[in-house]
C-alpha cells in the first residue's frame, strides 16, 4: 500500500499531538469490520401529500385577506373576499330573465289550453324557461366565487396576492397542504432502475437537521422523463414536526449488506481533500491519524479504506479533542 505523505499543517499538529493527554474523559468509538447497509443516495425535497392551490372564477379586486402564510386554517374558512359586484349584477340580469321567461312558459301554457297557440311554441317557451333557470344557476354560482374558502383544513404555505391586487380566473391566491402527511420525491437515473426495483429500505437525511428517518413506504413511478432520462420515485415519511415541504433531503435506498470498518461521520476533521481522525492510543495519548475514506454507509457513517485497524479508539468529538491538545494536558 503506498503510504500517505501528511501536509504540514497536519504534521505539525501530529507532532504537536504526540505525548499529549486529554485531561478530560473524551467520547470514544472502538472501530472494528461490521455488518452495514450499502446503499446509493439520492437528493429529494420534500413535498406534502395533500396539498391544493386556491385560486378564483371570476375577475376582481381584493377586498379583504383573513389568512396569511404559516396560519392554521379549517375546511370552509373564509380566506379572502373580491369585489364580485359584476358577478352580482349579471345575477340580478339572470334573475330577471328567468322570472321573464316564467312568466311567458305559464302564458303559453294557458293558450295551448284555450287553443290559440300550438304545442311548437310551448316547447320553445319552456326551453327559453329552462336555459334562464340554467343561467340564473351559473350566475349565482359565479356570485359565491366572491369569498374564497379553504378546500381543506391545513396550513397556509404561501398567500400570492395582497390586498388591492387584481385577482384574475386560474391565477393562484393561496397555496394550503396538511402537514400530517410528508413524503420526499427523489429522481433515479436509469442504470439505477435494475437494482432500485428491489429496494424495499431507505433511509431519508436531514443535513440540515442532522436526522436520519427510516421510510415509511417507497414507490417508483413507472415512467421516466423524457428530457432527463430519469424516473421518480416517491418516499413516505412519519410526522415530523421540524419537516416542511421544499426542504433538501437526501435518500439512502439500502441495496443489501457488507462488513466494513467506518468511523463516524461527526468524527471526521476535514482540511481541503485531507481527512483525519483522533486516535487515542493505550496510555491516553492523542494522535491526529490521516484515512483514506470510502463511500457513506449505515447512519451516518463513512468506511475506512487506510489509516486505521480494528480495535483503534477514535474520538468521537473532534472539537473536544482538538480542544485538550491545544490545552496541552
Amino acid at each position: 500500500m503506498k503510504p500517505f505523505i501528511l501536509p504540514s499543517l497536519l504534521l505539525a499538529c501530529l507532532l504537536a499531538a504526540t505525548g499529549a493527554r486529554a485531561a478530560d474523559s473524551l467520547p470514544v468509538v472502538t472501530v472494528a469490520p461490521h455488518a452495514v447497509d450499502l446503499a446509493f443516495p439520492a437528493e429529494a425535497v420534500v413535498e406534502a401529500v395533500q396539498q391544493a392551490t386556491v385560486g378564483t372564477q371570476i375577475a376582481g379586486r381584493v377586498l379583504e385577506v383573513h389568512a396569511d402564510a404559516g396560519q392554521q386554517v379549517a375546511k370552509g374558512a373564509l380566506l379572502m373576499r373580491i369585489d364580485g359586484r359584476e358577478a352580482a349584477e349579471a345575477a340580478r340580469a339572470a334573475a330577471a330573465q328567468y322570472a321573464m321567461a316564467k312568466l311567458n312558459y305559464e302564458r303559453q301554457r294557458q293558450l295551448k289550453e284555450q287553443k290559440f297557440v300550438s304545442q311548437a311554441a310551448v316547447d320553445k317557451a319552456k326551453a327559453d324557461f329552462d336555459a334562464a333557470a340554467a343561467n340564473r344557476s351559473a350566475a349565482g354560482a359565479s356570485q359565491s366565487h366572491a369569498s374564497i374558502v379553504a378546500p381543506m383544513a391545513g396550513i397556509v404555505a404561501r398567500r400570492h396576492a395582497e390586498p388591492g391586487d387584481m385577482a384574475m380566473p386560474g391565477a393562484p391566491l393561496f397555496t394550503i397542504y396538511q402537514p400530517g402527511g410528508l413524503r420526499v420525491t427523489a429522481s433515479i437515473p436509469q442504470h439505477r432502475l435494475p437494482a432500485m426495483r428491489g429496494v424495499t429500505t431507505a433511509r431519508v437525511e436531514f443535513p440540515e437537521l442532522g436526522k436520519w428517518i427510516d421510510a415509511t413506504t417507497i414507490q417508483l413511478l413507472p415512467t421516466a422523463d423524457a428530457a432527463t432520462h430519469v424516473s421518480t420515485v416517491r418516499v413516505g415519511l412519519p410526522a415530523l414536526p421540524d419537516v416542511v415541504p421544499g426542504m433538501f433531503a437526501r435518500v439512502h435506498f439500502v441495496t443489501g449488506q457488507a462488513r466494513k470498518l467506518t468511523v463516524p461521520a461527526a468524527a471526521v476533521v476535514r482540511r481541503g481533500e485531507v481527512a483525519a481522525v483522533y486516535v487515542q492510543a493505550a496510555d491516553g495519548r492523542l494522535l491526529l491519524r490521516q484515512l483514506r475514506l470510502g463511500e457513506t454507509v449505515g447512519k451516518g457513517e463513512i468506511e475506512v479504506l487506510a489509516g486505521l485497524s480494528s480495535g483503534d479508539k477514535v474520538v468521537v468529538d473532534p472539537v473536544k479533542a482538538a480542544i485538550s491538545l491545544k490545552s496541552g494536558k
